[in-house]
């Protein structure tokens, strides 16, 4: 591709062969128009591309080669977005780190990736990452540099053996001189496709989290196909709350947004009114965001009083929604696109709705397969299973990963020899094609011998008229093997006791299906990106 394919007059992106060309594309095609604005900085197209240039720069002069690793530990805001387009622009490969993780995580996702380099925050939400990973006390042997986004740069030294640097991000950008300006722009133009662009860490909520190897076409692929799903254009106003260590913030997030050329508002934490303040002050089109966002916009006392008459689409995921919720955001907001996914780290986006599709169709499945993606289910022994059968999700496409970091075994067993994912997610297809998320193969529980899936249980729970949120698990019992166990958070003004519900179940569902405990709580443990914690719940569970 030539520097000047990008984003078309309509704002669709063109062909990009990787990141660096495909941001040089987009400050070419509309250097003038806004590309950041996090409320202490606005950046438009041309000068994000110069502030990546001077941060790739400074890592040039701290030694960062090209296809080295830089980790991102910090919350989003503009200076993550220059950060890891600068990296990038450098040639070096992201790997970000999950916000919520302590000292003895990050430095865990720090030593299984390499990283020469850190970038992170000293004073986010009372908490100092570089204080927390000098505590952990972990040896990182390859860490040489950390970069201080946000917060005081404050010396410490080394979180475990070996020199490292700590700097401050003013003083790391003056190190950009004309000599490392020249070799970041000679790095970015040699950027092959099939270079690691990201190494995204699985949650690993159930056993050691794995990295995810990702390449700048693969990357870019999920990208540009976010923008093709949703009509993401130029001029769009993105209200970004999904957090960028995620694959969805960070390619639907970023890339898209520099794809279709579109505004970026980063959110560093999810707060309802200050999100309601900005999609009416700054006129936002485009607010993805988990069912429990939406949920939180439409029972908002204080809602009517912001304008939001500028919202158009709409983004979300979940195994399944209560169809109620998606009715009210269709008939109580302004979006007029709607659309539910479904997606993973180790492929993208592999599944959306569109806009047809009916408030059922899009609360209780995750759509059909995207342009890019093929798509089966598949049963014991591998078997190809039909419409209306339960089994394991399968897919094949142009984004599926290269493979897990370090660890051959771990990518033949989800890898196919033909290319096939092997996802661990649960579904079955409709007459139409469209998929429905039943739960993770290692979340199914036996009742005496039949299958249940949390997803579908959790589905019939909230139709319960006195309950918001369900979160069904497995539990041990002598006679049945495994049990359901529900954890309920019941509606505003409604307070049915465990007793009522399971009486309330047992009407409305198999009986194997209906949970034998139940537990009313407060909140849901959720993680960053809006999913429950199911792990969490095991441990309450077990402890009761």
């Amino acid at each position: 591709m030539t520097p000047e394919a990008g984003p078309a007059a309509g704002g669709a992106p063109g062909p990009a062969p990787t990141i660096p060309a495909l941001l040089a594309a987009t400050a070419s095609a509309r250097g003038d128009e806004l590309a950041v604005d996090d409320g202490e900085r606005r950046l438009t197209y041309a000068e994000l591309l110069d502030a990546a240039r001077t941060f790739g720069a400074g890592l040039v002069a701290a030694g960062i080669q090209p296809l080295d690793r830089v980790a991102i530990w910090s919350p989003n805001g503009h200076r993550w977005i220059v950060a890891v387009l600068g990296l990038w622009q450098a040639g070096a490969t992201l790997v970000p780190i999950n916000t919520r993780f302590k000292g003895a995580e990050a430095a865990v996702i720090l030593r299984r990736s390499g990283a020469r380099a850190l970038v992170t925050a000293t004073d986010f939400l009372d908490t100092d990452y570089v204080a927390m990973l000098h505590a952990a006390g972990e040896d990182l042997p390859d860490l040489e540099t950390i970069v201080v986004s946000r917060g005081p740069n404050v010396d410490r030294g080394a979180p475990g053996s070996g020199e490292i640097a700590t700097v401050g991000w003013d003083d790391f950008l003056a190190r950009a001189g004309d000599a490392e300006r020249t070799e970041v722009e000679r790095r970015a133009a040699a950027v092959d496709r099939d270079d690691a662009s990201d190494i995204l860490f699985t949650s690993g909520t159930t056993g050691v989290p794995k990295g995810v190897v990702m390449t700048h076409g693969r990357t870019l692929t999920v990208a540009t196909d976010w923008v093709a799903m949703t009509g993401l254009r130029a001029g769009d106003r993105y209200l970004q709350v999904n957090p960028y260590f995620h694959m969805f913030g960070l390619k639907a997030g970023i890339l898209a947004s520099v794809a279709a050329g579109a505004a970026m508002l980063p959110e560093a934490v999810f707060d309802i009114d200050r999100a309601l303040a900005r999609v009416a002050a700054e006129a936002v089109t485009v607010f993805p965001g988990a069912p429990t966002i939406y949920q939180t916009i439409l029972d908002h006392p204080a809602r009517d009083a912001h304008d939001l008459s500028s919202l158009r689409v709409a983004v979300t995921g979940a195994a399944d929604i209560p169809v109620e919720l998606i009715r009210r955001i269709d008939q109580e907001l302004p979006f007029s696109l709607i659309v539910s996914g479904y997606g993973l780290t180790e492929g993208g986006t592999a599944t959306a709705t569109g806009p047809d599709d009916d408030v059922e169709t899009i609360a209780t499945t995750v759509g059909r397969a995207r342009p890019s993606f093929e798509l089966r289910i598949t049963g014991d022994g591998g078997a190809i299973l039909g419409q209306g059968e339960t089994g394991e999700v399968e897919l094949r496409g142009d984004s599926i990963m290269a493979g897990y970091l370090d660890d051959p075994e771990a990518t033949a067993a989800a890898l196919s020899p033909e290319g096939w994912l092997r996802t661990g997610d649960l579904g079955v297809l409709d007459e139409h094609g469209n998929l429905r998320i039943v739960g993770r193969s290692k979340d199914m529980f036996i009742v005496g011998g039949f299958n249940a899936y949390p997803a579908e249980i959790e589905n019939l729970l909230t139709r319960h008229p006195g309950i918001a949120q369900a979160a069904v698990i497995g539990i041990p019992d002598e006679r049945m093997g495994e049990v359901g166990m529900a954890f309920v958070v019941t509606a505003a003004g409604a307070a049915p006791s465990e007793d009522d519900i399971i009486t309330w179940a047992r009407n409305e569902m198999a009986n194997y299906k209906v949970p034998r405990r139940v537990a009313i709580v407060d909140a849901l443990p959720l993680n960053a990106t809006g999913k429950v914690e199911k792990n969490v719940l095991r441990e309450q569970a077990a402890a009761s």
